[in-house]
């Protein structure tokens, strides 16, 4: 399958740069693929399309102030990293630039040496292993000398740190947040939670997979990165009970689409209590087990997430609900607007 079908054009100005003031006031983009119907709401208006009985599900990871600027410590050139995932102890896996300058055995501070790192293991695509050594916990050090790993697209300084994070967050481990949860408020849960829907979390630690572009012609020749994810027995009793009872399991994010459907491959189709790392692809032909229903973001043109969301909903119907969008003047990626998806296509 050709990367190219999921291209499409979009006016840079529409790219989102800086987050609403209220979350829930973003737009939301309702879409039933079946019915090929489209509705344009705000995105508190979620609350009208959901049902008592039906099971939210929340990624509640929380996003490293995983940036560093540092620099060599023999000769003081200037190194960028972000931090993408830990391996084990003080040893991560890390996005150099440039990495070229770090190679196996180099060492690096950070905050005049309060913070510092040799390199001992060189990867591909400009990722390095690197060791960590410190006085004192790692994320008090990184909360200190860290910064909010914004996406390359966005270029404005963010002025409140938690505007990208989830009112939800808690474990921490990501390199990026799962946006789509950025449209909710503590309010909004609340509304939800009083009109009979349940809430329930999963973690899933987003990696360099985010930052990272579909470069193969072909969408089979790609390779996604492996990603951390968990999911209690809390959780998968809530998911199967809302199951037994005719209630629909609706996913907020890509990141919890994976992490669910990774667990229903695994267990031919059941949801159970499960940890692990993920690497899996979805894309059209991919047949959906777990999940009735997403709240996402508008994602960036060839993208996984694009095609993820277009397995579910159909490639000509995403893309031309992505074309009104931008008639519309929706905000575009990780601080822009929302869409409701329910209804997936029926794969034969």
């Amino acid at each position: 399958m050709d990367v190219s079908i999921f291209d499409f054009d979009l006016p840079e100005e529409l790219i989102a740069q800086t987050p609403l003031k209220d979350r829930a006031a973003s737009r939301l983009m309702v879409l039933n693929p079946n019915r090929k119907t489209i509705e344009h709401r705000h995105f508190s208006d979620i609350v009208d399309y959901l049902n008592p009985g039906d099971c939210l599900v929340l990624n509640d990871t929380k996003v490293l102030p995983a940036r560093l600027f540092g620099e060599k410590s023999d000769t003081g050139a200037k190194i960028e990293i972000l931090l993408l995932k830990q391996l084990e102890g003080n040893t991560w896996e890390c996005l150099v630039k440039p990495a070229k300058r770090v190679k196996k055995g180099a060492a690096l501070q950070f905050g005049n040496g309060k913070l510092q790192a040799v390199c001992t293991k060189e990867l591909d695509e400009g990722r390095r292993e690197l060791t960590f050594k410190y006085e004192g916990i790692f994320h008090e050090v990184l909360d200190e000398l860290g910064k909010m790993p914004l996406p390359p697209y966005i270029k404005e300084q963010l002025d409140d740190q938690d505007r990208y994070q989830t009112v939800y967050a808690k474990h921490s481990g990501s390199a990026a947040a799962p946006t789509a949860g950025l449209h909710f408020t503590n309010e909004l849960l609340e509304k939800l939670k009083e009109k009979g829907i349940s809430i329930a979390f999963i973690t899933l630690h987003v990696g360099l997979g985010t930052f990272r572009p579909v470069k193969a012609e072909q969408i089979e020749e790609h390779t996604m990165h492996a990603e951390f994810y968990q999911m209690s027995k809390q959780t998968a009793e809530l998911l199967n009970h809302t199951k037994s009872r005719g209630g629909r399991i609706i996913a907020v994010g890509t990141t919890v689409i994976r992490t669910l459907e990774t667990i229903a491959a695994k267990f031919n189709g059941e949801l159970k209590e499960a940890s692990g790392w993920t690497d899996i692809f979805i894309y059209p032909g991919f047949e959906y087990k777990a999940i009735d229903g997403m709240i996402t973001n508008f994602h960036l043109p060839k993208s996984t997430l694009i095609m993820l969301v277009s397995a579910f909903s159909g490639r000509e119907f995403i893309l031309d609900a992505y074309r009104e969008a931008v008639q519309e003047r929706y905000r575009f990626f990780s601080f822009g607007d929302a869409m409701f998806i329910t209804e997936g296509i029926k794969t034969t």
